[in-house]
């Protein structure tokens, strides 16, 4: 299996993208560190990986990854627990629909802390961790990576989401920074760029129909995506197969951007 003895962090991992991609992490060998803010959905998450597999693969540690102090003691549990970190999945997010000219700095604020904020507190404290593994190995370049989940606004602004568009942007501008300075040490960093994909915070927008058949209309494959076709990307991104690539984004919008 392709994350045979891997440790892996997943941040925003109770629910959507981040539940699919531990699942899929799992089935092929890693253990996973579920993280996010929510314990009973972390518990859920976990309780349903591990009835997969005949040993615990899941663990969870409850944390907001906006405050530092929640992102010291992660990387303090993660060195304790596992003195080694192969695979960083950056995914917590979120947003709320809000034209620029009627956002408040607190909203403005909370939305750039969850999807920007938390990929550098994140990065920086168990980017040391996968620093200082790597230093102790002989060979392990592209053994040991960091993926991102961007969006497809990051690459096409809406006008009621300034705040996340930005953000995302950020990510990605995020994303190739952290490749140049951790590449000396065999640490990739790419970024997933998901366009409509149906997850629970997508619901309740997608039961809109009219929205539902606009989306449907400027997609090129004519639907929305999975969640699981997210966590396919991002676990190609972060395994040796992708070991030749790094500081780059991987765009999944079913052909959005081309239409």
């Amino acid at each position: 299996m392709r994350f045979s003895q891997s440790i892996a962090v997943i941040t925003g991992a109770g629910s959507g993208i981040g539940k699919a991609t531990a699942l899929r992490l799992t089935d092929e060998g890693a253990q996973v560190l579920l993280v996010g803010r929510t314990k009973r959905k972390l518990k859920e998450v976990a309780a349903e990986i591990n009835a997969r597999h005949t040993i615990p693969l899941a663990d969870i540690f409850p944390a907001d990854v906006t405050d530092e102090e929640d992102v010291k003691e992660l990387a303090m549990y993660v060195t304790e627990q596992y003195r080694d970190l192969h695979i960083l999945i950056n995914n917590a997010g979120g947003t709320r629909s809000s034209k620029l000219l009627d956002t408040s700095t607190e909203v403005w604020d909370m939305i750039q802390d969850v999807n920007l904020k938390s990929v550098f507190l994140v990065s920086k404290y168990l980017g040391k961790v996968m620093k200082e593994a790597a230093s102790h190995e002989l060979d392990s370049a592209g053994n040991r990576a960091i993926v991102n989940t961007a969006s497809l606004s990051a690459h096409q602004a809406g006008a009621h989401i300034p705040h996340y568009s930005s953000a995302k942007a950020g990510v990605l501008s995020l994303t190739k920074s952290l490749a140049l300075e951790l590449a000396p040490y065999g640490i990739r960093v790419n970024s997933v760029s998901p366009g409509f994909i149906e997850t629970p915070l997508t619901e309740d927008g997608l039961q809109n129909e009219k929205f539902l058949k606009s989306i449907q209309r400027n997609t090129v494959l004519e639907r929305v995506g999975k969640a699981e076709e997210i966590s396919n990307v991002i676990a190609f991104v972060a395994s040796p197969e992708a070991s030749y690539m790094t500081g780059t984004d991987i765009l999944v919008d079913g052909g959005w951007l081309i239409k």
